[in-house]
Formats: C-alpha cells, sequence, structure tokens
C-alpha cells in the first residue's frame, strides 16, 4: 500500500536472489539433483535447470510460464534452457509457454530421467548415494570442467580440464581409485 522502492533496489535484490540460489546451485562443487514430483513452472522450472541432474515423475509438466504472466524470465532459466535445447527452441518455450510433458522433456534434455510416481523418492535417493559414495573432489572438477565448458574457447577448455586433472591425480581419492582399479575392489572414497 505504500511507496515501491525504487527500481535499482528491485532489482539488487532481485539479483541477490538469483545469484543466491539458482549460481549457487549451479556454481557449487558438488553435484545437485532437481527431483520433480509435479509442476515445475517458471523460477521453479529454472531452479531445477540450474541443477546437475533433473529426475522426474512421469506426471509431472514444465512450462516457462513467464510469457503468460507478463514477465521476462528469472533464475538464469534462459541462460540453461538455452545451453540446452538451443536458441530456437529455448524463444519458442519462452515466447509461447506451453506444457511440456516428459517424454517431450526427456528427449529434449530437459530432465535425465523419468521415472513412476511411486519410484520418484528411491530412485532420486539412489543417484544421489551413488553420488555421496563417489570421487567428491573429482566429481566437483568434473562439474568446473562442464559449466566452463559453456563460456570458454575450446583452448581454454583444454587448459583447465589439464590443470583440474594434475590437481585430481594428486588426491587421495584417485590413489585409493587406482588401487582398487587394481585389485578389482570397490574404492572407499574419503574427499581427499
Amino acid at each position: 500500500a505504500g511507496e515501491r522502492p525504487p527500481i535499482d533496489h528491485a532489482i539488487h535484490r532481485q539479483r541477490l536472489s538469483q545469484r543466491g540460489t539458482a549460481g549457487k546451485l549451479y556454481s557449487m562443487s558438488k553435484p545437485t539433483i532437481a527431483a520433480l514430483p509435479g509442476a515445475a513452472a517458471g523460477a521453479g522450472l529454472s531452479l531445477a535447470l540450474a541443477c546437475d541432474l533433473r529426475i522426474a515423475s512421469a506426471n509431472a509438466i514444465l512450462t516457462t510460464a513467464f510469457a503468460k504472466v507478463g514477465f521476462s524470465g528469472d533464475y538464469g532459466g534462459t541462460y540453461l534452457l538455452t545451453q540446452i535445447v538451443g536458441t530456437a527452441k529455448a524463444r519458442e518455450l519462452y515466447m509461447l509457454a506451453d506444457r511440456i510433458d516428459m517424454g517431450e522433456a526427456h528427449r529434449l534434455g530437459l530432465v535425465t530421467w523419468v521415472v513412476p510416481a511411486a519410484e520418484l523418492e528411491a530412485h532420486t535417493r539412489d543417484i544421489a548415494r551413488r553420488l555421496a559414495d563417489g570421487p567428491r573432489l573429482a566429481l566437483g572438477l568434473i562439474k568446473d570442467n562442464l559449466n566452463r565448458a559453456l563460456k570458454a574457447s575450446f583452448a581454454d577448455c583444454l587448459d583447465a580440464e589439464s590443470a583440474n586433472l594434475a590437481r585430481a591425480r594428486e588426491t587421495e581419492d584417485h590413489k585409493e581409485a587406482a588401487r582398487a582399479f587394481a585389485e578389482k575392489s570397490k574404492p572407499g572414497f574419503r574427499e581427499r
């Protein structure tokens, strides 16, 4: 009912919110998973796209939704959707804001897996456990390489991969994995 804050204040608050959520999901050194049991629309879709892996219930629905409510997009969705599906399809999905069923979402690469609704939680826990039991330091470096590939030149990616490989080679987790491989046993990673 009072005066609206200046536009610069609103922009600043929105920027902090977006960087503190989608920005952190995208850039954190740990793999992130979005489990989608139902509708993921607007910012919900954007936050899911900021995650590394997305597992959806077969009856989930995705939509950008922004055009239908007179918004332009938020939480990195325009960037992330363009990276995943390409410019032409991202424009279609944003400008028309149609609903996307899970068959199409999987075909487009918007979701990694589609599972029956009753299996969503178990499948998500299984993937999370596999990641948690894996070489977490190396997974963080892999994520860094993949994120860098979206914006850097091939030469820059080669250089970053070289640096991250050298870092990973020095970890106890790598030495443990090499030992386990030679002994044909399961490695016990400790994030060191």
